[in-house]
């Protein structure tokens, strides 16, 4: 009889610390899943943040010449824009009275769950130079950069179909921007002019980037190997 019990008490706590060790597993494979189902979303955020932050090199711009004519500085600007995979374009030159110059844009911004998604046709802001002019001059006598109403260089050579809805956006630009439907089907946030302006000299280079939330123009000293092959000091 107490051999029985025994034996009864033994297969309980058989059958008790299996089960126990059993549940112990699955709490085990569950807190691996979480951990990680978490990681995968840590990176899916990171992923998501470094969209929403990258720049990219729009352009560069460096002083050739700075010299006073009949007591008038002038200021010869060299501006180089950079193809998506890096590549230059064409250099192109410009003369601006005095040091100022203004540089006019037009950017086109997309709604945050394409750029969080990196869609490839709406996963960056893309922007259009307009003109660029010196401080005493007046926007209508700046001098062109990008011909209006037609795909700028810089996105030239991409995949056929984001020169299609790109060059689609900058032919209809001004009247897009009066139409709140058309907009909205194509996934534009927001699109407007922007300017960019400062002083300019030989000491720097002045590098123009692209975010998702606009432009800007980040200014460095100019390496002195470039300050001896543009002839400065």
């Amino acid at each position: 009889m107490l051999r029985t019990l025994y034996k009864t008490v033994f297969m309980l706590l058989l059958v008790v610390g299996g089960s126990l060790g059993l549940l112990l597993y699955h709490h085990h494979l569950s807190a691996e899943y979480t951990i990680e189902q978490l990681q995968a979303q840590k990176e899916e955020l990171e992923q998501i943040v470094q969209r929403l932050q990258t720049e990219r090199r729009v352009a560069k711009i460096l002083v050739t010449d700075q010299k006073t004519i009949d007591g008038k500085l002038q200021t010869t600007l060299l501006f180089v824009e950079y193809r998506r995979d890096g590549s230059a374009l064409p250099a192109r030159q410009f003369v601006i009275p005095g040091n100022e110059a203004h540089i006019d844009a037009e950017i086109v911004k997309f709604k945050d769950q394409y750029v969080k998604a990196g869609d490839p046709l709406r996963g960056q802001s893309i922007l259009l130079f307009v003109r660029i002019y010196g401080a005493t001059q007046t926007p209508a006598e700046g001098q062109p950069i990008d011909a209006p109403g037609s795909i700028p260089e810089i996105y030239r050579g991409a995949d056929p179909q984001v020169s299609q809805f790109e060059q689609d956006i900058w032919s209809r630009f001004w009247n897009l921007y009066s139409d709140n439907e058309a907009r909205d089907a194509l996934g534009i946030r927001a699109m407007h002019g922007e300017g960019l302006y400062g002083p300019f000299d030989r000491q720097h280079l002045y590098t123009i980037t692209v975010r998702p939330d606009g432009a800007t123009m980040n200014v460095d000293p100019l390496e002195p190997i470039y300050r001896a092959a543009l002839g400065g000091n």
